[in-house]
């Protein structure tokens, strides 16, 4: 609000309305000031536009130092405290200038152009931070329902992602000629993989419209998914997982994992003689890490990148926090943040 291009006009137009209120109301008169008219404008415009110029120069500071997500209406408060000063300071100064310093009244004769002029000062800051209040919750309302929007853009995109890719025929396909070659050797493995085959697909279910998982939840749900890899690549797969149990109550992106080893695999070399190597740990400071060694096929598939910027967006609507990514000449690295329920 105070860095409005049209500042300067609405500035002169309450000056102009605030000085036509006193002469009508023969404030002047009434509390004894012996002011010409435009000695009394010019009063009221310079105070004016210093506490609104002075509250533009000190806003990005209180910005900076206390409007944080969490509580925005402590950055209001100290604005407006802050506001108060500036309005003292200038109802003082200019009243010293125009009383004291150019009609070369005494203090005695300026007391009540002093009282006057920093209870204007007081009410006219009290205005404009009134007004700044409420754009400024316009704006977070806006802010908060476009983010509120592109999340269920954002969500929707995922589901379809998970449809297309997680959930996808081929993975379908895989598993069952896996099944299938169990079966036809009579092999005791057989029941074992289709119940590790049926809650994938029920934890895909069941959690594919939720914002949030338990990484319990889905720590769970990524063993029969691995056992399920393993069957299929057998040892040319290796994901070692150590998390220690006090983050079992933390909360991530659901199927995030899930997506992070499906995008290794499709990029990396997946065989016995070059086994891939995913590992996945909590590094300490609230990140669940998702590590694996890169060993990029030679024909391999371009990536749309898709998954992966669908779990960032994500994070960042629900919890403001980034995913990080890393790439050296050996590894690429994931990191997920765990996150508390308010």
């Amino acid at each position: 609000m105070f860095s409005h291009r049209y500042r300067y006009l609405f500035i002169t137009l309450l000056s102009l309305y605030t000085f036509m209120n006193t002469a009508l109301c023969n404030v002047y008169y009434y509390f004894n000031i012996d002011i010409e008219w435009y000695y009394a404008l010019a009063t009221i415009f310079c105070i004016t536009l210093l506490i609104w110029e002075g509250n533009r120069v000190v806003k990005p500071y209180f910005k900076k130092r206390f409007l944080k997500k969490e509580n925005k209406v402590r950055f209001l408060i100290f604005f407006f405290l802050a506001g108060n000063i500036i309005a003292f300071i200038a109802s003082v100064f200019v009243v010293f200038i125009v009383g004291n310093v150019i009609h070369g009244y005494s203090w005695l004769e300026s007391s009540n152009p002093y009282k006057l002029n920093i209870i204007y000062g007081s009410l006219i800051n009290l205005f404009f931070h009134l007004i700044n209040a409420i754009l400024f919750f316009f704006r977070e309302y806006r802010r908060q329902w476009a983010e509120a929007e592109e999340l269920r853009k954002i969500s929707t995109q995922a589901e379809i992602q998970l449809i297309k890719s997680q959930i996808n025929p081929h993975f379908l396909f895989n598993n069952l000629n896996v099944l299938s070659g169990m079966v036809i050797k009579d092999n005791p493995e057989a029941n074992h993989f289709i119940e590790e085959f049926s809650k994938v697909y029920r934890y895909v279910l069941n959690n594919h419209e939720k914002e949030l998982v338990e990484l319990k939840s889905e720590l769970e749900f990524i063993q029969p998914y691995i056992f399920l890899l393993k069957k299929r690549f057998d040892k040319g797969l290796e994901v070692d997982i150590n998390i220690p149990d006090h983050y079992n109550n933390w909360y991530i992106v659901p199927a995030a994992l899930q997506m992070l080893i499906e995008n290794a695999i499709k990029h990396n070399i997946v065989s016995s003689n070059k086994p891939l190597q995913i590992e996945i740990y909590a590094n300490g400071n609230e990140v669940l890490m998702v590590k694996n060694k890169l060993q990029p096929r030679k024909s391999s598939v371009q990536s749309t990148k898709i998954g992966l910027q669908n779990i960032r967006k994500r994070y960042e609507l629900i919890s403001g926090k980034d995913v990080i990514i890393k790439q050296t000449e050996n590894e690429f690295e994931v990191g997920l943040p765990l996150l508390h329920l308010n």
